[in-house]
């Protein structure tokens, strides 16, 4: 009997250590190997991807490549220009492939192509393997474990995934790869549509993605930033197993540090280091392993002789909310991505609302102007000139780097939806898609449905406050003064607030606070967008009203339009602007205290919210007790 000849298809998991799909694979044990990657079209022209992402995955590519040709000079990475769905038939014929195989993806886009391309496999007569990887439990298993229903808090994920067994250990890296066969490409290759294009923006040269099958030199190479007309990246992050790795290693290393993680009170103001792991891009590409990471961190736990953290604020925690996320995904599908037709995403009347296509009931990536105010609220937003320096400063941090802390992402994400400009968080989401080196679609839609408290979490009268939050880590305004430069001589007292200072302080430092001009020799700061106290007043009372009624993305009066008539008085407003206004002090949402929340009654419900009353949170409380400033020990 001949032996398998096996192609094993890169896609979420683009390392060689703790890869249960590979060794599935080695498992066959083949004739020959063939690892390959498709340059999917979809990710190419239809997915947001800035440059700073796209140089991370390359890094990816270029590192498990260099790492396949050490355990076989034969072998690297065979990077294939062309869609799966129209490549791998192709491949199975010219390589004569009886296997094909690869790792679990439940994401929304990737089940539609797997199902495809499995469909293909059986009629050319490939038998195809795949196995989990990218989760620590099988979405779909919590997903059946928890009755059926989408993963809506980590109590839910944490009881299903007892049911579903044991965290499996990692497992090794091979020690040796089979040759790859032959790789005759004596096929017509088949061009993808490059419109619509949501990249155009991030090129700044021609792109060749689809010039050559195997590439401008034939040689199978990961193509460079210039082939692809991108713009150069800006992230000082690197991507590949190899920095991964190290960087695990080091987090290891400092057990205190590892053992007593709380997420919640690691400083958003801290770079150069950041306050936390900064793990989060290799999970997405999969150059470290999630068993990996959390079956290491959970040994030091184990052994640590003092009071160590606890799910859900610890490390493990944290791989434990993206189970979350992506169990509620495996669970809903494309729906889970919007509010419309989404029965776990609660209806706010939020401005500049997504536009759907009423045959395939998706959005379709534009939306509606329906208040130029909020327009230019969420321009100021995005570019990073609210006049709200920190607010400015985290978005300046996202676009330059590709990262911003979790909580730096609650305060932006709070602004712009319930907390300041009431736009939809639809266009927060695809922002982040957009600018994020760890994009992972699950989290990304999980954790702007959260901070909008339309999913997860119920507790929409917590708001943080873009002057107040920041000080609580960093009254200095170091952080300001890093990523908004034009404040950076600014005196302490003003740095939150640069509006306040008397002008003869702003021209001292350089700096004027104005809409208009400057003046020659002097750089401008915008003023406010609007009155922060006034808005968050304004959010507050539309939040309450939409909570009133109750309303969720499938209910009939949302799929058919009247619910946004329906809540006429809770559209959050209109105009305002020109003051900072003081409002409260900042607020973390409570990993710990929300942990239970927006499990069984959909998602977070009015239930939830007036059990978190009970326990003796205010109307418009704060965690000031609870969000603690604690240093950073590495």
């Amino acid at each position: 009997m001949a032996k398998p000849r096996v192609i094993y298809w890169f896609r979420t998991d683009l390392r060689l250590h703790d890869s249960p799909a590979l060794k599935a694979a080695l498992d066959l044990k083949p004739e020959c190997l063939y690892p390959i990657w498709t340059w999917d079209p979809h990710y190419v022209y239809r997915a947001r991807v800035g440059p700073n992402r796209w140089k991370f995955l390359l890094d990816c590519q270029n590192d498990l490549s260099s790492s396949i040709t050490r355990l076989n000079e034969k072998s690297r990475l065979f990077l294939i220009r062309e869609a799966p769905t129209t490549l791998l038939p192709k491949l199975f014929k010219a390589w004569r492939i009886t296997h094909l195989v690869f790792e679990k993806d439940t994401d929304a886009y990737a089940r539609e192509r797997d199902g495809e391309v499995m469909g293909l496999a059986a009629a050319a007569g490939v038998q195809v393997v795949v196995r989990l990887g990218r989760t620590l439990y099988d979405p779909d298993a919590l997903v059946e474990k928890n009755r059926g229903k989408p993963t809506m808090s980590i109590t839910q994920v944490m009881q299903a995934g007892e049911k579903v067994g044991k965290i499996p250990r990692p497992i090794p890296a091979p020690e040796s790869l089979p040759d790859p066969g032959d790789t005759p490409l004596d096929f017509e290759q088949t061009q993808p549509a490059a419109e619509p294009d949501v990249n155009a923006s991030q090129r700044d040269g021609k792109d060749a993605s689809y010039s050559r099958l195997a590439g401008p030199d034939g040689d199978f190479a990961v193509p460079t930033m210039s082939e692809l007309g991108l713009k150069p990246a800006t992230t000082p992050h690197r991507g590949g197993e190899t920095v991964a790795r190290r960087i695990l290693d080091e987090i290891i290393a400092d057990e205190t540090y590892t053992a007593t993680f709380e997420k919640p009170k690691t400083a958003p103001t801290a770079f150069a280091p950041q306050a936390t792991t900064l793990l989060s891009p290799h999970l997405h590409f999969g150059s470290i392993s999630c068993r990996e990471f959390y079956w290491r961190v959970q040994d030091v736990v184990d052994a640590y002789r003092g009071k160590a953290s606890a799910p859900p604020t610890s490390l493990t925690g944290q791989l434990l909310f993206r189970d979350m996320y992506f169990g509620a995904q495996a669970a809903l599908g494309y729906r889970f991505g919007q509010t419309a037709g989404n029965s776990h995403c609660r209806y706010i009347p939020w401005h500049l609302p997504s536009t759907v296509d009423p045959a395939s009931k998706r959005v379709t990536g534009g939306y509606d102007v329906d208040s130029a105010d909020a327009e230019r609220w969420f321009r100021a937003w995005r570019d990073g000139r609210t006049g709200f320096p920190w607010i400015d400063g985290l978005m300046r941090q996202l676009k330059q780097e590709g990262w911003i802390h979790h909580l730096g992402r609650h305060a932006v994400a709070c602004f712009l939806t319930r907390g300041g400009c009431y736009v939809d968080w639809e266009r927060g989401a695809e922002v982040f898609e957009e600018w994020l080196i760890d994009h992972e679609a699950a989290c990304n839609i999980g954790n702007w449905q959260w901070l909008s408290c339309t999913a997860f979490y119920a507790m929409f009268y917590r708001v943080y406050s873009p002057v107040a939050f920041p000080q609580r880590w960093d009254k200095r305004g170091a952080f300001v003064r890093h990523y908004v430069p034009e404040l950076r001589a600014f005196p302490e007292k003003y740095i939150y607030e640069p509006w306040k200072a008397p002008i003869a302080d702003q021209r001292r430092a350089g700096c004027v606070v104005t809409d208009g001009e400057a003046g020659e020799g002097m750089q401008s700061y915008p003023r406010p967008i609007f009155d922060f106290a006034e808005r968050r007043t304004i959010c507050l009372a539309g939040m309450k009203r939409a909570y009133g009624e109750n309303l969720y993305g499938d209910d009939p009066q949302v799929l058919d339009g009247t619910a946004r008539a329906l809540l006429s008085g809770a559209d959050g407003g209109g105009g305002g602007g020109g003051g900072g206004g003081e409002g409260e002090t900042g607020v973390d949402e409570d990993e710990g205290g929300a942990a239970d929340e927006g499990g069984d009654n959909k998602s977070g419900t009015a239930a939830g919210s007036r059990r978190a009353k009970k326990r003796g949170q205010g109307a418009q409380g704060t965690l000031d007790g609870v969000v603690k400033r604690t240093k950073p020990s590495r």
